[in-house]
Formats: C-alpha cells, structure tokens, sequence
C-alpha cells in the first residue's frame, strides 16, 4: 500500500454533483488508510478550484482529485508551471472520466479508491499548446463540433452516450479544412475533417486502437483523419499494428512527434480535454514524465 504523510481531498459542486456525499462516503475512508493527514476541500467555482490547487501544491505530497476530464484539466493547468507538484490520483467523477481509463483506473469510485492506494506512481507526460497544458488530447474539427453539440439534458441523462449522440448529430455538418504542420523543416499539409495531437489512450469513453499511443513514452501521437468513410475506420484498426506506417494508409495520417507547429487552421475553435479554446498559431510539445500520477499495477 501507498503511503503519504499529507494529501489534498478536493471536488467542485459547481461541476453538478447531485450526489456528491455518496461519492465522499465511498471513497474518503479508503484514502484514510494511505494517509496520515488528509485534507478536505469543496471548492465552489473553478477559480476557487485553481487558487486551491496552486495554494496546497508545495504543501501536501498527493492530490487527490474526484471530478470528471474537465476539473482534471482545471487542475493539471493550475499545478503544471508551478516547481513543486505533488503525486495526483484521479477519481473518475463525471462522464467520461477518460484520463483515468488510460491509468487503468476502474470507473467505480469504491473500487478506484482501493486500486489507488494500492497502486504505482507513474511519471506521465503532459502535452503544451502555447502555455496551456492537455493530459488527454488536443483537437480540431469534428471532435470540437461533436463537444459544442452535446446536449445538456442528454449528457445528465444519458452520460458517456450523449458524445455518441451528438457525433452522430455531426457527422453531416463537418466539412474539411485544411492544414498545415511544421515539424522542424518537415511540412505536411493537406485537407482533413479532424486532427487530434493524443496523450491519453481513450476519447469519449473509447479505447483508439492505437498499440504506441501512451502517456508515458514522451511522444505526441498525431492523427489526422481525411474523412468519415468507412474505409478510414478500418484503416484505425490497421494501428493495432505497429509495424502499419502512412505508406499503407489513404484516409489517415499517423505520426509520432516531440513537438510540432499547426499554423493552419487558425480560425477554428480547438478542443483540449473537452473544454474549448480559441485557435491561433498552436505551437504543441510533451513535457515528458512531468506529473506522478498513481496507476493501476495491471497496466
């Protein structure tokens, strides 16, 4: 079992927690046997969200996060530039939760609690876009549509179905764009209806079948989709493969890079993690190894 002298317990209501006491019951005794002093912290708004973060950070040596991708996000933001970050455990608290999947977390809280302190402290890269930090995935095109045209009453009822659902609802409103990426002196471009920049393994609840794609290698994998045919569907799986390389793919371009230069488009809004941002000039790197993140000894 872990051991910590100290940790930081935080979620935020505003996230829309109904049942937040529940999730506290399930989960807060569990971290009690891992650590001697354990901190318990309801943030009401993502800035009282951040100021915590940055305020505990050289003081606790875990913190323990129990929210969904975008608290996740707010956090990683909050701690990244800073010299001092303690060891982090996700506690999968919203709808997809998909960082934590590629820890090998399990989405019950009781059961993740247990995997935790039980687990491994892992160094776990983060990705960089001009000073704002993704641990899951950057994107543009049909996955920032797909996350604008969730509905919220399909999204509390419907949960990890609703991005289904509106990706569907998408699907034919998505047209290509082109683009442009440097890579030292190496240019690609071409046209394409989405491009993600990967860290983390999973997205809207699915595994990519992507055999290299892992947060800990410190690589950025890039993949760039030219249309929704099936045949580019097939070719995904072709990534199982990890001898497949882009001489045998037509629909898809996949590629691993240390850092990289998107300079078109610049108009169209990205998706980081699920929470969208305005486009400009997107200079991306991995910062390898740069959190200790607990992971489940079975990965």
């Amino acid at each position: 079992m872990l051991h910590f002298d100290r940790a930081l317990f935080v979620y935020n209501r505003s996230a829309g927690d109904t049942d937040i006491e529940q999730k506290l019951s399930e989960t807060v005794p569990i971290f009690t046997q891992a650590v001697d002093e354990l901190i318990l912290l309801n943030t009401k708004s993502v800035e009282e969200l951040q100021q915590a973060c940055v305020h505990y950070s050289d003081k606790v040596d875990l913190l323990i996060i129990l929210g969904g991708d975008g608290t996740v996000h707010t956090c990683i933001n909050s701690i990244a530039p800073l010299p001092t970050r303690p060891v982090i455990a996700l506690l999968p608290g919203g709808t997809s939760n998909d960082f934590s999947r590629s820890l090998g977390i399990p989405q019950s809280l009781q059961e993740a609690a247990n995997a935790l302190i039980n687990g491994s402290i892992i160094e776990t890269d983060v990705g960089n876009m001009n000073g704002r930090y993704f641990m899951n995935f950057w994107g543009i095109g049909l996955v920032t549509a797909t996350s604008q045209n969730v509905k919220d009453n399909e999204k509390k009822n419907l949960g990890s179905i609703s991005y289904l659902l509106s990706t569907l609802r998408t699907l034919n409103q998505v047209e290509p764009f082109p683009y442009k990426i440097r890579m030292g002196n190496h240019n690609l471009e071409g046209e394409a209806i989405l491009l993600f920049v990967l860290n983390g393994r999973f997205i809207g609840t699915t595994e990519l079948p992507i055999t290299a794609l892992s947060p800990f290698d410190g690589k950025l994998d890039v993949l760039i989709v030219s249309n929704y045919s099936l045949s580019a569907f097939l070719e995904l799986f072709k990534l199982k493969n990890s001898e497949v390389d882009n001489d045998q793919l037509i629909e898809l371009e996949y590629f691993q890079a240390d850092e990289l230069e998107i300079t078109q488009p610049i108009k169209k809004d990205i998706d980081m993690d699920g929470e969208i941002y305005e486009n400009t000039i997107q200079r991306l790197s991995i910062l390898p190894g740069h959190f200790r993140m607990i992971h489940v000894n079975s990965l």
